[in-house]
């Protein structure tokens, strides 16, 4: 009876799940146009899959075997099953006990996975979703088992008449539950959805720059030559298609919504439901059936939409409100966490852009703040020609007067700020302790434009990028350095595509460059105990984690680490036009991250971003003084014993400058 029924169950499988597979790839496919190499895309992603992500994965190296055991053994096991049994290679004297054999192999090894699935779903954590992913484990022993048992006769292992036309529709049944969950259901919505979306998602990523150790972190630009392009995202089917694959691919397994400074903060944000409620837009819905946590303090249940239906209402529900999409830092710790590398970050630019450029719906003080940029070329609205006010003693080089330095100094508008100034005159001492032959734009220098484009206002940042890039290219220089992340991103990684390609340095590594080429030179350091916090912009952005430890290693100093550090820093709450909207929640994120110093028992938490240094000076009875790394070198400089010529970078001379500010004068 089994070698009549099992080719009937297998083949009608693998035509329900041929089917649902067309009717998904409709789904997606209602997203608009985007040129992915489809081919090429495919052909890379057996490596995509096996390396890149699994990178990812295993990080967790429970997680890890387990998704080896189980996704490895269901792709041998689902292969060799249609051969043997579906094919009927299992009769064959010659073929058949080898390939019983490897498909009790595979059957095996899926089902000692399986066991860890299950151990993990018996008391999972929060971040978990649970609902129809609670009977995955069952699931996923019910096929292995079955086709254990169902293959046995085929090796030997009990006699090809044994099974009683009882025990042959047992096994069958068996089997029909687990073909229904891991085929059927991969193509009709069910938990492992994931895995037929996913292995397409990898194929056809719209960062494809990501794989082969490669680092993607720039927003996409949008053509704003083209009349009838829409501006941002507004339905479920504005995104492109492969956003809409990339969003199917979930497995809401919640790293992301662990790692969620918003989240965590209570304020209106779940990446992973944000990520589920764009599944539902494009398939067309309600939110009830998700089984996760919800936004905070926003119930499930009173959210709907469709394809060509509004994301966020102005009026009434629709899938997401405005307050959830505002909520975000842009920190990526999401989109680092992310097991399938889904993009969060870009989706909700998308969705800003168009309530920000369609509807000049910009919360709290955003419209002010981009009113500010067209107006004054800088978000606080400060008078354009004060940006060098702060360092009028300082003579510094301008390069309208001498047209080309081995450095540009860019300043980036905290040099509007009081407490910013106090880093950027440290960085000018100890660019001129190391001789190197900088010049300022001063009044020339604009905004990068990072907070216009967070806060989607594209058509604004790309005025700002435009005019910069146009003022650059009058100069000539060998890099450009600057104390802030975020320009330090965007001139670096954003400016590219509209024709500013420049070598860009964030000062703590051009400062970890100099003191290898023994250009400085430092005092022991005689202060207390030192934690660091690593900038999103710097570090997640831009994989920049050693160079600022580097520097403090030079200095002396032992790193305190806290326990989220690295690629998994917690967000200091400042980025992404974050203070700007001021979405309100539970707590603040900066004392969240100062708490984070607080068990660390540091005396001082070293920066190297002006956002963080506001946002982390701002927490009251902070158990920790911040000063950025410039303050701590300019304070440890000694003279250098070999030097010959007197400092650089004065506004006589790039080079000389013997009767301006020595480096030991500057303060």
């Amino acid at each position: 009876m089994l070698e009549t029924l099992l080719p009937i169950l297998i083949f009608a499988a693998l035509g329900l799940a041929a089917i649902g597979a067309i009717r998904r790839i409709r789904l997606w496919r209602q997203g608009r146009p985007s040129a992915v190499p489809l081919l090429k895309g495919l052909a890379a992603l057996p490596r995509r899959y096996l390396v890149d992500l699994h990178h990812v994965v295993a990080r967790d190296k429970m997680i890890s075997n387990t998704h080896v055991a189980t996704a490895g053994g269901f792709v041998a096991a689902a292969v060799l099953m249609i051969l043997v049994h579906g094919l009927g290679l299992g009769a064959s004297e010659r073929m058949g006990p080898v390939l019983g054999g490897l498909l009790l192999a595979a059957s095996a090894t899926m089902f000692v996975g399986s066991l860890f699935v299950a151990k993990r779903r018996r008391h999972p954590p929060a971040r978990l979703s649970r609902g129809p992913w609670m009977r995955l484990p069952k699931s996923l022993m019910a096929f292995s088992l079955g086709v254990f048992l169902i293959t046995l006769p085929t090796v030997g292992g009990l006699p090809q008449d044994a099974g009683s036309w009882l025990l042959a529709l047992m096994l069958s049944a068996l089997l029909v539950w687990g073909l229904g969950e891991m085929v059927f259901g991969m193509t009709w919505g069910g938990p492992m959805k994931h895995a037929f979306a996913g292995a397409l998602h990898l194929a056809f990523h719209r960062r494809a720059e990501r794989f082969g150790g490669g680092r993607s972190t720039g927003l996409k630009a949008l053509n704003l030559d083209d009349p009838g392009a829409k501006l941002g995202v507004e339905t479920p089917s504005d995104f492109t298609w492969n956003q809409l694959l990339g969003f199917d691919a979930c497995v809401q397994c919640g790293r992301c919504e662990a790692v969620c400074p918003a989240f965590a903060a209570g304020q209106p944000l779940n990446p992973k439901k944000l990520i589920q409620d764009m599944v539902v837009g494009m398939a067309g819905g309600s939110d009830a059936a998700y089984a996760g946590s919800p936004y905070p303090g926003k119930p499930v249940g009173e959210h709907r939409g469709d394809p060509q239906g509004p994301i966020v209402a102005f009026e009434g529900k629709a899938l997401v409100d405005a307050e959830t999409l505002w909520s975000c830092t842009t920190c990526r710790a999401c989109v680092e966490e992310c097991p399938m590398m889904i993009e969060h970050v870009d989706a909700i630019v998308d969705m800003r852009r168009h309530l920000t450029l369609e509807h000049g719906n910009t919360p709290n003080k955003g419209a002010e703040v981009l009113d500010n940029l067209i107006a004054t070329d800088n978000p606080g609205g400060f008078d354009p020609g004060s940006r060098l006010h702060w360092a009028a003693d300082l003579n510094l080089p301008l390069m309208a007067d001498v047209k080309q330095a081995e450095v540009l100094l860019w300043l980036g508008d905290g040099a509007f700020d009081m407490r910013n100034q106090r880093t950027l005159r440290a960085l000018v001492k100890v660019l001129r302790a190391a001789e190197v032959e900088f010049a300022v734009l001063g009044v020339e220098e604009r905004d990068s434009g990072d907070v216009a484009r967070r806060l989607g206002d594209e058509a604004t940042f790309q005025s700002l990028a435009r005019r910069n890039i146009a003022t650059l290219a009058k100069y000539r220089f060998q890099r450009i350095v600057t104390c802030d992340p975020h320009s330090f991103h965007v001139l670096g990684n954003e400016y590219g595509e509209l024709g500013g390609n420049y070598e860009v340095r964030h000062h703590s590594t051009y400062i970890a460059e100099l003191f290898e080429a023994g250009r400085l030179h430092f005092a022991p350091w005689k202060g207390g105990s030192v934690t660091y916090h690593d900038p999103c912009y710097l570090g997640r952005y831009n994989g920049e984690f050693e160079a600022p430890r580097n520097v403090l290693k030079a200095l002396g100093i032992e790193v305190k680490e806290m326990q989220r550090s690295g690629f998994r820093s917690r967000c200091c709450g400042g980025g992404g036009g974050a203070p700007i909207t001021d979405i309100p929640g539970e707590r603040r994120i900066p004392d969240m991250r100062m708490n984070d110093v607080r068990e660390t028992g540091a005396e001082l938490v070293a920066v190297g971003c002006p956002q963080c240094t506001a946002m982390l000076e701002g927490v009251v009875d902070g158990p920790a003084e911040v000063r950025d790394i410039a303050e701590l070198v300019a304070d440890a400089l000694v003279a250098n014993p070999h030097r010959e010529h007197p400092a650089a970078g004065t506004a006589d001379s790039p080079r000389r400058a013997a009767d301006k500010t020595t480096a030991e004068e500057v303060s």
